[in-house]
């Protein structure tokens, strides 16, 4: 039976588009319309308290732009996703201005850089009070909130806390809507909005309360050294130290976290377990920065420059981290906690200066001797000798410091090493560049050129970890969605392509690679390290011995 044109004409506009592009980008429909308003409303409200608008009631006032700003932002992407097919597609990033780099995506670049310097650098601009003065404009608009948290005014970075957790909350239920179809991305985002929520906010601010008169130091306990770069600083260690049982805990879970709990579940999980699943870091990229992951750079020379880059960042961090904790240690075996010019507190201690550097160096070495007689040929060539040369860069250091007698460890001030690391690497990379540059470098600059934990769980990830995402070279149709959407500039396709196991360093497992892909390609897999790198590769073209290959398997 024939249809007529009438009836032909109705299904060709019913018909859902089934193209791996997605549709064209489309006007803004009027529910996304009105979302929009709602949120721009709240964002409103925030703005008047920063231009010191005197806003009576700022309980409620706080309140309504927080739940309108929220409401917008989930209302919009329900509009935008709940009513669309399972799976995903590229919607069409590269024609938005917003996602293209385009002219409203600079805006917003503008916008969160400007945020993030008066933030870091311009408190009293947000209205931060000085010399006991209450605070004004938009932190003083959060300070009721700060008051039922912890029964203190606000501060910078309860404003900064408060709008980075909402925005992660928010976004996350936006990119749960957008995965939904997905139950490990949807798993994922789940866990960086409840550790983010709880871990890093809700705990933290409510133990400060707590613990007012003890003065003890905020602690996010999901932040490992070196990404908590404070952790071993000395006015922090006085104060867990001061604080008896519960600061002596912190102190030894910090070092546990680096030591044992670290290499356990990287090598277990790879370091998907951290970028992707508890970082602070990672779940606002993730989330709020899902828009732009595909305008991470995939070429050779951003690779390049990303290995030697994260890696001396990594190293600055532990030349300074070695520096400040040697400039309080002391000469003998007695650690004293001063205050007010008196002695309060003081320990008997193996960790002299001495026995510290030789911890030092000789840790260092033996890490070092284990990944050359186990692991070098997993390294490339580059590595190799940027290994050893960064090695024995702070050996010399450590030797010529025995023999020259110096004060000063590395021949530099500790406090300007500090503060140049704080400023450099904690403010403006991590915060101005990382965040604020979203919408022009993607949304992992900071991760992937940066963050010297992602370097350290790298290092674990590529060594000794049973991660793995694994291929099947023979459907791979070269479509290129993982390449596109791999947020960490790898070029996923290259490795389909070959059938060959993707291993890198950089990769956060964030698995939105084998989403996008459209026949099942790529798997997120942990299994033996057994040819976990140097695996046979199956060309597309190739007819394998498939029996082969399964009793070798079994093996």
């Amino acid at each position: 039976m024939f249809l007529s044109i009438e009836n032909y004409i109705t299904m060709s506009v019913y018909q859902r588009n089934m193209s791996l592009t997605g549709e064209p980008p489309k006007a803004l429909n009027t529910t996304e319309k009105i979302a929009s308003a709602i949120g721009m409303v709240g964002l409103f409200i925030l703005i008047l308290a920063f231009f010191n608008v005197n806003l009576p009631w700022k309980g409620a006032w706080l309140t309504a732009a927080l739940v309108l700003i929220s409401g917008g932002i989930i209302a919009f992407a329900r509009a935008q996703y709940a009513h669309k097919q399972a799976g995903i597609k590229n919607d069409g990033v590269w024609f938005k201005d917003l996602s293209s780099r385009g002219f409203w995506g600079w805006v917003l670049a503008i916008f969160l850089t400007s945020f993030y310097i008066v933030l870091y650098f311009f408190p009293a601009t947000l209205g931060q009070g000085t010399d006991g003065a209450a605070n004004t404009g938009l932190i003083g608009l959060f300070d009721p909130l700060s008051y039922l948290l912890k029964g203190q005014a606000a501060s910078q970075w309860f404003v900064y806390g408060t709008l980075y957790t909402v925005a992660i909350l928010s976004f996350g239920i936006k990119f749960i809507l957008k995965y939904r179809h997905n139950s490990y991305e949807v798993i994922r985002t789940g866990s960086v909005m409840f550790f983010q929520t709880t871990f890093a906010f809700l705990i933290p601010e409510i133990m400060a309360g707590l613990n007012s008169t003890k003065d003890l130091p905020y602690y996010d306990l999901k932040n490992v050294w070196p990404l908590n770069y404070y952790l071993f600083e000395q006015w922090n260690v006085n104060a867990l130290l001061v604080n008896g049982s519960l600061g002596m805990t912190m102190l030894l879970f910090g070092v546990a976290s680096i030591l044992v709990i670290t290499p356990i579940l990287t090598y277990k999980f790879g370091k998907r377990w951290y970028c992707s699943w508890v970082c602070g870091c990672g779940g606002l990229a993730e989330t709020a920065g899902d828009s732009f992951r595909q305008l991470s750079d995939k070429s050779t020379s951003a690779w390049k420059i990303e290995r030697w880059l994260v890696h001396s960042v990594l190293v600055f961090a532990v030349i300074s981290t070695v520096g400040i904790v040697h400039s309080y240690l002391p000469k003998n075996n007695i650690y004293k906690i001063w205050e007010d010019g008196t002695v309060v507190k003081q320990y008997e201690t193996f960790f002299t200066q001495s026995n510290f550097l030789i911890l030092v160096g000789v840790g260092l070495t033996v890490i070092f001797a284990l990944i050359w007689i186990f692991r070098r040929n997993e390294l490339k060539q580059d590595a190799r000798y940027g290994a050893i040369g960064f090695l024995f860069t702070i050996l010399a250091f450590i030797g010529i410091h025995f023999m020259a007698g110096t004060e000063n460890l590395f021949f530099f001030n500790h406090g300007a090493v500090k503060s140049a690391y704080g400023f450099l690497i904690g403010a403006v990379f991590s915060g101005v560049i990382g965040t604020g540059f979203y919408p022009i470098l993607g949304n992992r600059a900071w991760c992937r050129f940066g963050c010297p934990m992602a370097a350290i769980l790298g290092l674990q990830q590529r060594l000794f970890s049973k991660f793995r995402i694994t291929t099947n070279g023979g459907q791979c149709i070269s479509c290129g969605n993982c390449s596109t959407y791999c947020e960490m500039g790898i070029d996923v396709r290259s490795y389909a392509q070959k059938g060959e196991n993707i291993v890198r360093a950089s990769c956060v497992g964030c698995g939105i690679c084998s989403a996008v892909c459209p026949r099942g390609v790529l798997k997120l897999e942990n299994g033996p390290l057994e040819g976990r790198i140097n695996s046979e590769a199956v060309l597309l073209g190739q007819e394998p011995d498939l029996m082969e290959l399964l009793s070798n398997n079994k093996k």
